[in-house]
């Protein structure tokens, strides 16, 4: 990730975290692989969570970064061409007892360019009996600040 460039821009809702795009994130056409927008988009709301409070760190796993994905949908508008920053514009359309649904778009840094758009949805789950279970006060306080207004 990238901090050499001005802060992202504010949004309505949600949030905007840049990332860098590498050249081993590249395909053979020198566009970003297909796969690694999943990836970027990890890596940008790890860095959402890591800041405030819920990460990995030294072996120790917070409650609420133990979930797994139970959905991925993406939708290509325009190729990402070359390495460099890309913005990620995510946000929370739910967030339930124990899942939550997030929409993200993959714009260019001056907001002008739609990469790509989709949905992301994923289960917290209990370490000992890998079932869904509740996310906590933590995580609610910080999912407040990503759900997008109802319209």
């Amino acid at each position: 990730m990238s901090h050499a460039l001005a802060d992202p821009p504010a949004v309505d809702f949600g949030h905007v975290e840049h990332v860098t795009v590498h050249f081993d994130d590249l395909d053979a056409l020198g566009i970003l692989h297909n796969a690694r927008y999943a990836v970027l988009l990890e890596r940008a709301l790890t860095a959402y969570w890591s800041e405030r409070g819920v990460a990995f760190r030294a072996g120790n796993v917070a409650p609420d970064a133990f979930h797994a994905v139970r959905e991925f949908n993406i939708t290509y508008r325009a190729p990402i061409t070359g390495t460099g920053p890309v913005a990620v514009h995510f946000w929370l359309d739910r967030f339930g007892t124990s899942s939550g649904e997030y929409a993200f778009r993959f714009r260019s840094v001056d907001g002008a360019t739609v990469y790509a758009e989709g949905r992301r949805a994923i289960v917290r789950l209990d370490p000992a009996t890998m079932r869904p279970a509740p996310w906590t006060d933590t995580a609610r306080a910080v999912a407040a600040a990503l759900l997008r207004p109802a319209t």
